[in-house]
């Protein structure tokens, strides 16, 4: 098992870094720690397959014997997992003076703010997410979030006003979306081009009530939909929109509007992974009342991206840090201090040694469902049977484009490219926020779909078996309606390599019931030498979240000494 120290870089270094394409912050490797299923091929498209975490993950699952431990190594705290939550923590932990910290990996390093760079040979070198790819300014409550973004450099003055200045390489360029709706695109992705004017009425009522409903407060005199979720109120009349879904919510206040429930149902398959008939009314109206960050130098609603997507916020809190390549296959404590048993990933992907850190202090930062194989959560009052959440299914296609295509109506090219009636979610530019004269020769285009409103076992089941040319379908769906590229011919004129990463339980989803889930609630509290951090803890998925509970991980360990 090797230590690897990413060497840190000034503000500058780092805001230059961030957009270059050629070296993206030392992304040495497409996909690291992904375990790389198979080359497939379709119509003379190569494509790569990746399904990070899966066989690893089946081997816990099955309990699959790992070799005893071979060496021992102590430590003050060790973090399981290089996602945002436990990158936050051990950032928190650095920046307050603690050394002796370890961060396992995972099976996947980054977790979903992962990135990709185009494959050798491929003379464009563009990097690209193969997960999360955007976070919106944050709002007065997560501090946390600012006080990381200030020393990244990406907000440069004003941190914790109400409008911080941020550097504008990082705030998304103009054109930021647009909607493919009746042959043609329009600005901005709610449906506007052909609208009835009673639908567009319908669409100015929800929004002005959504207004209304960010700044409602409740009986205990907190913001009703705060982010982090842990700061909203806790006032049950409010609560109560727990126990509906969001379709029936919009059903009992009269939106009925084809084009905004589908609007709204692109909302939660983009930021829950599931449809309005699963999504509880409480987190559908969270996602467009909690936020409402701004910024000196940009309009309300505009987001921070990068090129590779979240992935640039990973590698500066990774600056510095200790982190092992492995994942833990098992946690538990033993008197004054906790045995963490790491399996070490050997040549070729395959099983290597296990090491045994005895530490001080543990952090449990990984999806509850992974957590649960290897520590024992019961102990801590959380019931597997009865407290585990629904996880969506993703799959993040990215295409490495010769040359742009032909646009419809001349329209320029958006960061976010979105097709109205569409069970997918667009695509982004990976090139976006390159500052160029000229378009670049090359780009990747990175489709989404979420598998939302079918059981996320049985898409699992399939996308484990599924076809090249299943897979290719559900990837090229929207580029097919916005290029014609429907027709494998036209598509090779631009289509040079396609990778594709399944991620079969890429987010929690919040369905009804999720916020009175008491499994949750015991390991939010959880005070002793293993805690828990993970954005699982909310029940839903946001980068607010993750580093939320990565930072009140970390204040337990601060607060103790």
């Amino acid at each position: 098992m090797r230590d690897s120290l990413i060497p840190a870089l000034s503000r500058r270094d780092f805001l230059r870094s961030s957009l270059k394409t050629s070296a993206a912050l030392g992304l040495a490797a497409a996909l690291p720690g992904c375990d790389l299923t198979r080359q497939l091929n379709h119509f003379g498209i190569p494509i790569s397959l990746y399904l990070p975490g899966m066989q690893s993950g089946h081997s816990l699952r099955g309990n699959t014997p790992t070799p005893a431990p071979s060496a021992e190594r102590k430590v003050r705290v060790a973090i399981l997992g290089s996602g945002v939550a436990g990158l936050f923590a051990a950032w928190r932990l650095r920046q307050q003076g603690y050394k002796d910290v370890i961060v396992v990996s995972g099976p996947e390093r980054f977790g979903n703010a992962a990135s990709g760079r185009a494959a050798a040979g491929n003379r464009s070198g563009h990097v690209y997410p193969t997960g999360a790819h955007y976070l919106p300014l944050p709002s007065m409550a997560s501090t946390h979030v600012r006080e990381l973004l200030f020393e990244m450099g990406v907000i440069e003055d004003y941190p914790y006003a109400e409008r911080p200045t941020y550097n504008e390489s990082a705030i998304v360029h103009a054109p930021e979306d647009r909607l493919l709706i009746n042959g043609r695109w329009q600005e901005g992705v709610v449906p506007q081009r052909g609208i009835a004017p009673d639908e567009l009425a319908q669409q100015q009522r929800f929004f002005a009530l959504m207004t209304q409903y960010q700044h409602a407060s409740g009986s205990d005199g907190r913001k009703v939909f705060s982010i982090p979720l842990a700061l909203s109120s806790a006032d049950p009349r409010w609560r109560a929109l727990d126990q509906m879904t969001f379709a029936a919510w919009l059903q009992q206040h009269g939106f009925t509007a084809p084009s905004l429930l589908w609007y709204l149902d692109y909302a939660c398959r983009d930021d829950y992974g599931i449809g309005l008939n699963q999504t509880s009314a409480w987190a559908g109206l969270h996602y467009f009342t909690s936020r409402g960050g701004r910024a000196r130098n940009a309009n309300d609603g505009a987001v921070l991206t990068w090129p590779s997507g979240l992935n640039p916020l990973l590698q500066f809190m990774a600056q510095g840090q200790t982190l092992i390549e492995g994942m833990a296959v098992k946690v538990a404590e033993q008197g004054n201090v906790v045995h963490v048993d790491v399996l070490d990933v050997g040549h070729m992907g395959k099983p290597g040694k296990t090491t045994r850190l005895i530490a001080d202090q543990v952090i449990c930062a990984m999806p509850l469902h992974v957590a649960a194989k290897i520590v024992d959560l019961h102990h801590f009052g959380f019931d597997v049977a009865q407290h585990s959440l629904p996880h969506a299914a993703w799959q993040i296609s990215n295409f490495i484009l010769d040359g742009f295509p032909a646009e419809i109506g001349n329209m320029p090219i958006a960061w976010d490219n979105v097709v109205y009636g569409s069970t997918s979610l667009g695509f982004v530019n990976s090139t976006h926020q390159l500052i160029r004269a000229a378009k670049p020769e090359q780009t990747v285009f990175t489709a989404y779909h979420a598998f939302a409103n079918e059981s996320p076992a049985s898409v699992r089941t399939r996308l484990e078996h599924a076809s090249a040319d299943e897979l290719y379908q559900t990837a090229i769906a929207d580029l097919a309606t916005a290029y014609g590229w429907d027709n494998p011919l036209k598509a090779r004129q631009h289509i040079k390599q396609v990778e594709i990463t399944l991620r079969g339980h890429a987010m929690a989803s919040p369905v009804p019931g999720f916020l009175s889930n008491a499994g949750l609630a015991a390991l939010q509290k959880a005070d002793g030498r293993i805690l828990f951090a993970h954005s699982d803890l909310s029940g839903l998925s946001v980068f607010e979240e993750a580093s939320w509970w990565g930072e009140q991980a970390a204040l337990k360990i601060l607060s103790a000494g």
